[in-house]
């Protein structure tokens, strides 16, 4: 007879096996997203620690915390669509693999800077502007490396267990970096951050991908750009996309510039607290990261992305009108509960829609396209958030992304498009005018 320890043992052993089949099985896969793992725990201290650098040590406006978001943002509005047509000529996880070491050292340079005693605002714009720019560059290229690693049936489950990688960073990664801030500082924590990201890159050289270049003899740059414009504008699904989660970058945006504003100034919470307010983020995202596939093949991917929307916007309102009490506290770690929550049913889905409906080697184009379509208006929404902030109040930029958000989620629902994809297209699918719903393969209005 098995003693009760020996019970427990098997129980253990059994709960962490996983399961025949799953994606971690795969040795290429596995160590993409051990990378991705990495990569977003350092993240999560340089998403504390560079706003509180600006807001606490540099004594940041609202109107400021709205440039140096934009100063993010410009790159992809400036860079998406040409680098897309480099894309699609280069192969990708070189670039990726570049990407991250270039991010590792610009954030290096702000603990140097605080060192040195010449940290100011000026040299976080160009800080920002340096890590939109690699985002642009190498986040396209990492989310076309997944479509290589990963089949195209499997995209929603891959989607979901990165954002589980980096959900886990998010769990543990604010308690972390708010220890980090109080010990070290904010701008001297990002030097942990540099260096988990070096250790990323490396792991990224162990990655194997096969990947073979479509020959291109006599390929024009403009007419390459100009087909991955006219292909995502001639497919509905992929413009419906865009316009809901561009507008939902509006709202975000909005939110975002003034959140640790709000909070420090506010509710008076130190980079401690905010750090462990933070964890409500990473257990949001860990919930929706498990549950978020099941959900999607339940009620569809379009109809999940739109309920992420809803999911943002009731947080944000929510946080706007609680006062500024223990109340207060519990409405900001709720708020970011449900951006987890709601980000990951975005995103998971979101993502694995436009892959899915893309053949290859059309990805690099379709990717840079898209992204710049859904961040043209962020920028706007963060030099809106900071004005909101600076000249009617912080609440008031998060009472418009709040409300935005659920009007916005009403009327994507009320788009039949969206509402109605129920399970992940084909390239072909949309190549010949039809779109899966519920299974049934169903003519595509004209001009929706």
């Amino acid at each position: 007879m098995p003693t009760r320890l020996q019970i427990w043992a098997a129980q253990l052993r059994q709960a962490f096996t996983l399961p025949p089949g799953d994606l971690l099985r795969d040795l290429v896969y596995r160590r993409l997203w051990t990378s991705i793992l990495i990569s977003s725990l350092g993240g999560q201290i340089t998403m504390l620690a560079l706003p509180l650098t600006a807001a606490v040590l540099l004594n940041a406006s609202p109107t400021q915390m709205g440039l140096l978001t934009a100063t993010e943002i410009a790159p992809f509005v400036l860079f998406s669509l040409p680098v897309g047509v480099w894309l699609d000529r280069v192969r990708k996880l070189p670039v990726y693999i570049v990407g991250e070491t270039a991010l590792a050292l610009a954030v290096a340079t702000v603990p140097l800077a605080a060192w040195f005693g010449m940290l100011t605002m000026n040299w976080l714009y160009v800080v920002g502007f340096i890590l939109g720019t690699v985002y642009t560059i190498a986040g396209s290229a990492a989310q076309i490396v997944l479509t290589q690693v990963v089949s195209r049936d499997r995209l929603v489950e891959a989607h979901a267990k990165n954002a589980l990688a980096s959900s886990g960073a998010e769990v543990a990664g604010p308690g972390v970096a708010g220890v980090l801030i109080k010990l070290m500082g904010a701008p001297m924590a990002l030097a942990i951050d540099a260096l988990l990201v070096l250790v990323s890159a490396l792991i990224l050289r162990g990655v194997k991908v096969h990947e073979v270049l479509q020959p291109r003899g006599g390929a024009d740059f403009w007419r390459d750009l100009k087909a991955g414009v006219q292909f995502v504008r001639e497919r509905s699904l992929l413009i419906s996309l865009a316009c809901a989660v561009g507008a939902w970058q509006l709202c975000n945006n909005a939110a975002q510039v003034v959140q640790i504003l709000f909070a420090t100034r506010t509710l008076g919470l130190s980079a401690h607290s905010i750090g462990l307010c933070y964890v409500a983020l990473g257990a949001g995202t860990v919930l929706t990261s498990i549950l978020g596939p099941r959900l999607s093949r339940r009620i569809g991917p379009g109809p999940c992305l739109v309920l992420g929307i809803a999911v943002n916007g009731v947080g944000w309102l929510l946080l706007a009108v609680v006062p500024a009490s223990d109340w207060g506290v519990a409405a900001f770690a709720f708020m970011l509960f449900s951006f987890g929550i709601g980000a990951v049913l975005i995103f998971i889905n979101f993502l694995a829609l436009r892959q899915a409906v893309t053949p290859a080697p059309m990805l690099g184009r379709m990717t840079s396209t898209m992204r710049w379509l859904i961040l043209i208006p962020a920028g706007p929404g963060a030099l809106l958030g900071g004005w909101l902030g600076e000249h009617v109040g912080l609440r008031s930029a998060l009472l418009f992304a709040g409300v935005g958000a659920l009007l916005l989620a009403v009327l994507a629902w009320r788009h039949p498009v969206l509402r109605n994809v129920r399970e992940l297209p084909r390239p072909d699918d949309e190549r010949n005018g039809v779109e899966i719903v519920s299974g049934l393969v169903t003519p595509l209005a004209a001009g929706k």
